[in-house]
């Protein structure tokens, strides 16, 4: 039997992506709760959202893989994010005056709730949300169709997002690498040397040199003071590529940290 984790509660998107992945489920609280159930052996798979179409990177992801824990990226997971009005039975839309969720969901569907003239407020996540309002017709909230469901809740609007073109990414971590497939992609995470001029393009030149395509290119705070980075970096190929072993090499000739996330299957 092999366990995996996932931000919880039940009911989440985190929660409907982990079911592609297997049916023995356990729910985390936060982020860094998830990625520490791997890293303590007390399951083999860990889920969590790494960014969003629309609202862009969960830093707390990245910066935990970056600081905290020492896991690989396994595979990931592309989902669609269809965001509903979820509502008790009966209410109808004059009915509600506030609206629940997760501050990314509120965010993803800011239009609707002001042209509603509905009082938004934040919950720990999109089926906290969807639970806190049972029993209450003048009280909404914003989730999928597994939270509705899950509560025995009505979906009084679907897809009341901002824009349709919503997807958010997920990464399932393990303390085992993905063998190559053939269609993969690696993730690293790099600091560049501050007193060098150029130091990012020369690094990025390095994947001109080679034809390799980048998928991805982030940077956070390296929390070691203001105007110090880490750049994370996506990009086609398997760290046992030759290639990508000499890309590697280069990148860490000239950076003074660098991290391999992983390599593992381009997700389809």
């Amino acid at each position: 039997m092999t366990l995996i984790s996932f931000l919880g509660p039940k009911g989440t998107f985190t929660h409907e992506a982990a079911h592609l992945v297997g049916d023995e489920l356990i729910p985390y609280c936060t982020i860094p709760a998830v990625l520490e159930s791997v890293d303590n052996d007390e399951v083999e798979f860990g889920i969590v959202p790494i960014e969003n179409s629309i609202e862009g990177p969960v830093g707390i992801t990245l910066d935990s893989l970056a600081h905290k824990f020492d896991l690989k990226i396994y595979r990931e997971i592309i989902i669609p994010i269809n965001q509903n009005l979820i509502v008790n039975p009966g209410s109808k839309m004059e009915d509600i005056e506030d609206i629940y969720s997760h501050s990314q969901a509120i965010a993803q569907c800011q239009e609707f709730i002001n042209k509603n003239k509905i009082q938004p407020h934040y919950a720990v996540s999109t089926a906290r949300a969807t639970k806190d309002i049972i029993g209450f017709k003048n009280k909404a909230a914003i989730g999928n169709r597994i939270a509705a469901e899950l509560y025995g809740l009505e979906i009084l609007k679907a897809n009341i997002q901002d824009t349709d073109n919503n997807k958010t990414r997920f990464v399932v971590v393990s303390k085992k690498a993905h063998e190559k497939t053939g269609e993969d992609k690696t993730s690293i995470i790099f600091s560049i040397y501050e007193d060098r001029p150029g130091e990012l393009y020369n690094i990025l030149g390095i994947f001109q040199k080679y034809n390799i395509n980048l998928t991805k290119i982030e940077s956070r705070p390296s929390k070691k003071g203001l105007g110090k980075y880490l750049f994370f970096i996506d990009f086609y190929g398997h760290i046992k590529d030759s290639i990508v072993q000499n890309i590697l090499k280069e990148i860490d000739d000239n950076t003074y940290f660098l991290k391999v996330l992983g390599s593992y299957p381009v997700f389809k």
